[in-house]
């Protein structure tokens, strides 16, 4: 099975260079099943019906997301609508809207989709990823996945590490979102478990991890409180990574994928 995952889609920005570059990355790539984080759709804060709509009709098949997936009141409906290919982190307390992981059908195989966020940095206090993920493991355990596919949402390098060793061999791919930076560092692990520390953004490249630089920069400055106010225009980057995974559900090759779109 070969999987095609987009990092963080920042924003209209964003949205729109994904839809220019997929169908040739499609193409080139012929990926079986395609997959993006979608929590920051919405102009950089959640997500909408609308929105996930737009992206599932240029071809994406399902969606991760992160902390920021319940800032737009929308978002919860998606969220709690059970015909939605989205998850959020499993490990949020019980009661959060939405599902932690989901099973998918591709072609003949089973893929198995789980979401995590880290504990290291956030002010939030989530429960710990690596025995959630135990648990999301013995509970599927009898739908026999293929395919285990998942999302770490995490700011500390240290934490995403330590997970991708954690779960080496018994996953399939473990890549990383949340910091919109593209790390360098993606390998099969010995276990057989593709992995990557972040996989990046897609949008604006000419801005603050997406957001407007000269309010950014106004906050480092002065450390008055700042709204977070999307680029919109300019050059975009869009970041993704391509994983191979044979048919003992091992990952045989993980490759980033890259491309500059001008809006």
């Amino acid at each position: 099975m070969k999987i095609l995952f987009f990092g963080d889609i920042v924003g209209k920005a964003g949205r729109e260079a994904v839809k220019k570059v997929l169908p040739a990355w499609r193409e080139k790539h012929e990926p079986d099943f395609v997959l993006a984080n979608g929590e920051n759709l919405a102009h950089g804060a959640g997500i909408t019906e609308k929105t996930i709509q737009e992206m599932t009709e240029v071809g994406i098949d399902a969606f991760t997301s992160g902390n920021h997936i319940f800032q737009n009141k929308q978002g919860i409906d998606v969220l709690n609508n059970k015909k939605a290919d989205i998850v959020r982190p499993a490990n949020y307390p019980p009661g959060a809207p939405g599902v932690g992981w989901k099973i998918f059908p591709v072609r003949t195989k089973k893929l198995l989709l789980v979401n995590l966020i880290g504990r290291v940095f956030f002010k939030d206090d989530y429960d710990c990823p690596f025995r959630v993920m135990d648990d999301v493991l013995e509970k599927t355990k009898l739908e026999k996945p293929d395919v285990i596919f998942v999302d770490m949402h995490m700011e500390a390098t240290s934490e995403a590490k330590a997970l991708g060793f954690y779960l080496d061999g018994r996953v399939s791919a473990v890549v990383g979102t949340h910091t919109h930076v593209p790390t360098a560092d993606e390998r099969v692990l010995p276990g057989g478990t593709a992995y990557i520390t972040d996989v990046g953004m897609a949008g604006p490249q000419d801005s603050v991890i997406g957001a407007k630089k000269e309010a950014v920069l106004e906050q480092f400055l002065t450390q008055l409180p700042f709204k977070y106010d999307v680029e919109e225009e300019g050059l975009c980057e869009v970041n993704g990574v391509v994983v191979e995974i044979g048919s003992d559900g091992k990952a045989e090759k993980i490759e980033r994928v890259y491309e500059e779109v001008e809006m």
